[in-house]
């Protein structure tokens, strides 16, 4: 484990970089189309719930499928890998979000709306602080899940980690896989722990906003 790694360090860390640029890329783009979303649809609660039906049902199409249909449009590589996860994480962020907002006491709403806050200010002011903790926790649900679906994407030459253990598949080279599997873990975990960081930072900012 460790020669494979003094010898072939370079191949594995550029394989982590590409995979991590990968799902960061795809979820800023899912972040920003889910806020928006949000923001412009957030009194129109039926509209919400079919754009999450819609996600939901890309959702459920099997992500060899997704490529493969994307590739006669998109063509392989980067940008074909950017669109699937993006569109995988679209349902988990707008789902998660839209719950945590659905879950808020309606009172609380009625009250800002009666001091006379527009529905902006209530969702900036109210909503979000209250929901925070909710968006979070999909915004780590998303990363964790695409990062393990990007690893589909080294098939249609996107590069990351899929790469090092679909040659370890390949060849039948234990330690290849061993080690593919491995960074994928740590880069889920690294991630997760840096959200959670974020989370308490902003959670805690948010706060103090209101205090």
């Amino acid at each position: 484990m460790i020669a494979h790694w003094v010898n072939f360090h370079g191949r594995l860390t550029t394989a982590l970089v590409q995979h991590l640029q990968l799902v960061l890329f795809s979820l800023a783009v899912a972040l920003v189309a889910a806020s928006l979303l949000l923001l412009f649809f957030s009194a129109k609660p039926k509209w919400l719930t079919t754009f999450i039906y819609f996600f939901s049902a890309l959702y459920a199409v099997p992500s060899y499928a997704f490529f493969a249909l994307l590739i006669p449009v998109t063509g392989l590589g980067t940008i074909t890998a950017i669109i699937v996860l993006s569109l995988y994480s679209e349902y988990i962020l707008l789902r998660t979000f839209v719950t945590s907002i659905q879950q808020i006491d309606p009172l609380l709403l009625e009250a800002a709306t009666g001091m006379g806050m527009t529905e902006k200010q209530v969702f900036k002011k109210i909503q979000l602080p209250l929901a925070a903790r909710g968006i979070f926790s999909g915004i780590r649900l998303a990363l964790t899940s695409i990062i393990g679906i990007a690893t589909i994407a080294a098939t249609i030459n996107a590069g990351g980690l899929g790469t090092i253990l679909f040659d370890g598949l390949r060849t039948q080279s234990l330690i290849k896989i061993v080690w593919g599997t491995l960074l994928t873990i740590l880069l889920c975990l690294l991630s997760s722990g840096i959200l959670k960081i974020i989370e308490y930072i902003t959670i805690k900012k948010l706060a103090l906003e209101e205090i």
